[in-house]
């Protein structure tokens, strides 16, 4: 393959071709030197606007802004990266280098003569930014600056971009994966950019040539070949009505009009079907930059084989000289697009083990060569010279995505590039807050047709950042989630005709942008009312109001009751409601505890558990052991549970209480069913943030011991001497005081 840059260098079977090439490249040479001249004396310009301007996790912008710095000697060394501020290309304004992830996105910029009130910072909800709507803030121009919160990645991204190395991403959906992706190919050095073309090969048909000319100059060579091949069509067509006419006109004189008629259809055909190579000597040109002005970006995202690393588009036409000829089949991949720029491919363990082998390839080679992808196609014999795909790779995926990833991939990316965990929530701030009423305004702008927020209505939509966390004093990195708040808002403020979106349009969007779990919940727990399946009144023997939660932001009222029955056999512990297998654990270190502490022969006795209504997706993890515990020790002593008590927490085999997630939102889900206590661990007393409407419907009662949860749940005395009595010794933490460590993603569960 040949990487010449020099637009003279055609294949050797182009002739005049390649001359009316050259001809035309020599007629445009004096605007080329006069482009590049500009171009030199506007480097460290920018072209365009970036047509995005949100903060939404994965929102970015696909604009022409040259974001990047490019060092003296064009090989993007240690130099620092020039920052560029989008705009007119005649602006001559510089910008002040950046170095390090420190200047970048550090501080909120206003209106003048908007100040921020450094003294109150701390508590004021928008960290003293003094501005009465998201309209006085200032939003920054690149992308990079927008990112909130992933200073590590952000840092990663800026030292990858300036030294072109590969980076995974590895995260929750919604924070921020695809946006660094494409603002890397802002930050990258710029390079000349590469038109490439694909040309006949005279000598394989099936083996298409590959030649790459600098961005620009692919369309100006086609053009060149087009009008060559018209003017040998224009010649050869004057000749064809030539010796069409003599032929008709010799027959009228001889008489034989029919055989004259049958040789001009002749002369037709045979001029018609040889025409066809000139237009064959057209080349096609796949991967065209003549109007790229920063380094490429291209999302692979779910892309199949062919669109990845390219195809040949089958021909159903394959002899009789009515093919297409192979070099127009030719269809570039997102590998060959992204040449010079960055290639971005989210959930890369759904690609094809094949397909990552091929990748794997091409990130080794900087060069791949196309060919049909489909093994039945006509396209499968067609396969170029390698095509050039010197690309930056961002590979990003959830926690699952290393499992199936292929691991020679997976190397080649971390042996020459960075891995980075992007992180769910950040501390809070009084730097934090203003950044997040910057997203505000990010967001409004993006969009472009809301109106923008007003003091309150940014500090209720903080708020519900700091309710999203699941962790006291931190606030959430999922903006996808909150910048679809973000627009809900904006569209119930615009559809009332509203200057400003207000914080009651907040309120109100929190309502109407419940998830499809927490639709779900509301609809389970009104219909357990109307058919007496909940029970929050009196005290029933074995039965506890036990918490769950669905999805991520939804909780619901899940009953357990236990039974005790005669043994047929062995005594055993059985549990229904789909239990898996972390469920299946917790039920066995409830039966530790209660062989421990009972006097009961349990190896005569079977304990039936049940998880009431769990659902087709049964119960998983361990947030139901004190609820099962309280079951089981109320069915063995024959005490009742107070039925207005609802409770969630993970329970050792030695009687504490261990945090778990989704407290808050259990919390609501008990005050919606009608209880009026809650049981929680004490470790997950940080983390609740209900909702003002639910703080005074119920009292949340912190527990850390099996013991004080007894306390609580159940009703009446109990007997001395009994299981109850006993537990009553366990008045201490096992762990000393460290389940506070452990916090609320001590412990998943799903539903909790």
């Amino acid at each position: 393959m040949s990487n010449d840059t020099n637009v003279d260098d055609p294949p050797e079977d182009t002739d005049s071709t390649g001359e009316a090439t050259l001809e035309a490249e020599q007629s445009e040479q004096s605007q080329r030197d006069e482009r590049e001249s500009d171009g030199e004396r506007s480097s460290s310009e920018a072209g365009g606007d970036p047509d995005v301007a949100g903060g939404d996790a994965e929102a970015g912008g696909d604009g022409d802004t040259a974001s990047g710095g490019r060092d003296s000697d064009g090989d993007g060394g240690d130099e620092p990266i020039d920052e560029f501020r989008p705009g007119d290309d005649s602006s001559d304004e510089e910008i002040e280098t950046v170095e390090t992830v420190d200047d970048l996105g550090s501080s909120v910029d206003v209106d003048p003569g908007v100040e921020i009130d450094e003294e109150n910072a701390e508590d004021d909800m928008l960290g003293g930014l003094m501005v009465d709507s998201t309209a006085d803030i200032e939003v920054p121009d690149r992308l990079v600056d927008q990112v909130i919160g992933q200073d590590e990645a952000r840092d990663i991204i800026i030292k990858a971009a300036k030294q072109r190395r590969h980076v995974m991403m590895i995260g929750s959906p919604g924070t921020g994966k695809s946006m660094l992706a494409k603002a890397m190919s802002q930050l990258l050095p710029q390079e000349d950019l590469q038109d490439v073309l694909v040309y006949h090969n005279p000598d394989d048909g099936n083996e298409p040539k590959v030649r790459t000319v600098p961005a620009g100059k692919g369309e100006q060579i086609i053009e060149a070949h087009k009008e060559e091949a018209r003017k040998r069509n224009q010649m050869r067509s004057i000749l064809m009505w030539i010796i069409i006419a003599i032929i008709v006109g010799y027959a009228i004189i001889t008489g034989q009009i029919l055989l004259g008629i049958l040789a001009a259809g002749i002369i037709w055909l045979i001029f018609r079907y040889t025409s066809r190579g000139t237009d064959a000597m057209v080349p096609n040109m796949i991967v065209d930059n003549g109007d790229q002005r920063q380094a490429p970006f291209e999302d692979a995202t779910g892309a199949h084989a062919g669109a990845l690393l390219g195809d040949v588009r089958h021909d159903p036409f394959q002899s009789g000289g009515m093919e297409t000829p192979s070099h127009d089949r030719v269809e570039p991949g997102g590998i060959h697009k992204a040449n010079k720029g960055v290639l971005f491919v989210d959930e890369i363990n759904t690609l094809d083990v094949r397909t990552q082998q091929k990748l794997m390839t091409a990130i080794q080679e900087g060069e791949f060569s196309i060919t049909g992808q489909s093994e039945r196609s006509s396209g499968a014999m067609v396969q170029t010279e390698p095509v050039p795909c010197d690309f930056v790779m961002i590979a990003a995926g959830n926690l699952d995505a290393m499992e199936n990833m292929h691991p020679a991939l997976r190397s080649r990316i971390k042996g020459y590039g960075y891995e980075v965990y992007m992180e769910d929530t950040i501390e809070d701030t009084p730097e934090m807050r203003r950044k997040y009423a910057r997203f505000v305004a990010q967001e409004v702008e993006r969009d472009g047709r809301l109106p923008h927020f007003t003091r309150d209505a940014v500090e209720e939509l903080i708020l519900e950042a700091k309710r999203r966390a699941g962790r006291k004093e931190h606030l959430t990195l999922h903006f996808r989630n909150l910048g679809g708040l973000v627009r809900v808002a904006g569209d119930i403020a615009r559809a009332e005709d509203k200057e400003f979106t207000e914080r009651e349009d907040v309120l109100q969007a929190k309502r109407r942008s419940r998830s499809i779990e927490q639709q779900l919940a509301d609809d389970y727990i009104e219909r357990r009312k109307d058919y007496e399946l909940q029970v929050t009144e009196d005290g029933i023997e074995g039965r506890v109001n036990g918490l769950a939660v669905m999805g991520e932001d939804s909780g619901i009222m899940l009953p357990v009751m236990a039974e005790i029955a005669p043994a047929q056999g062995g005594g055993q512990v059985i549990a229904t409601g789909k239990l898996q297998e972390m469920a299946e654990e917790s039920v066995q270190n409830v039966s530790a505890i209660i062989k421990k502490f009972s006097d009961v022969d349990l190896s005569e006795k079977d304990i039936h558990i049940q998880f009431v209504q769990a659902g087709q997706q049964g119960v998983d993890g361990d947030s139901a052991s004190i609820t099962v515990a309280t079951a089981v020790i109320s069915a063995l002593e024959d005490i009742p549970v107070d039925q207005s008590v609802a409770m969630t927490g993970s329970l050792s085999v030695r009687g504490d209480v261990l945090p778990v997630g989704g407290v808050t939102h259990k919390i609501e889900a008990a005050a919606k069913a009608g209880c009026d206590t809650v049981i929680i661990p004490k470790a997950n007393e940080q983390d609740v943030m209900i909702e003002d409407e639910y703080d005074e419907m119920v009292d949340i009662v912190p527990c850390s011991n099996i013991s004080e949860v007894l306390d609580v749940a159940l009703m009446g005395e109990p007997k001395k001497d009994s299981l109850v009595d006993r537990l009553k010794s366990i008045t201490g933490s096992a762990f000393e005081g460290s389940q506070s460590a452990v916090g609320a993603g001590g412990s998943s569960p799903s539903p909790q």
